[in-house]
């Protein structure tokens, strides 16, 4: 989707801060992190929300949330972190590309 930030990021229009990247998926930092570690894991082909998802996403999802351990433990998130999906504009999402938010370790750094 041409409006779609997430799209764009993909894309490489809108510079990230990558922890991972693939065929299918990309991890990034988040740019308003309420967390020491928080990114995001999206897949590469735009999809709204998780209500949008269908059964053909059921492997893409269970390879995004099979990334998130692995991937939180290589940002030093050893002893535990947490994973939030927000759906739909009731649910608190802003972007509207589905996206899991994986953080944990404290509140973030405040950089001056």
């Amino acid at each position: 989707m041409s409006d779609c930030i997430f799209c764009k990021i993909v894309a490489g229009e809108i510079p990230s801060s990558k922890v991972y990247e693939d065929d299918e998926v990309l991890a990034f930092h988040d740019i308003h992190p309420f967390a020491r570690v928080h990114f995001l894991i999206i897949p590469k082909a735009h999809v709204a929300s998780l209500a949008d998802c269908a059964p053909e996403h059921e492997r893409l999802l269970g390879r995004m949330l099979l990334l998130a351990p692995r991937l939180a433990k290589e940002q030093g998130l050893d002893s535990g972190f947490k994973t939030l999906i927000n759906t739909g504009r009731g649910g608190g999402q802003e972007v509207f590309h589905v996206h899991i938010h994986v953080f944990g370790g404290g509140d973030p750094v405040r950089r001056s």
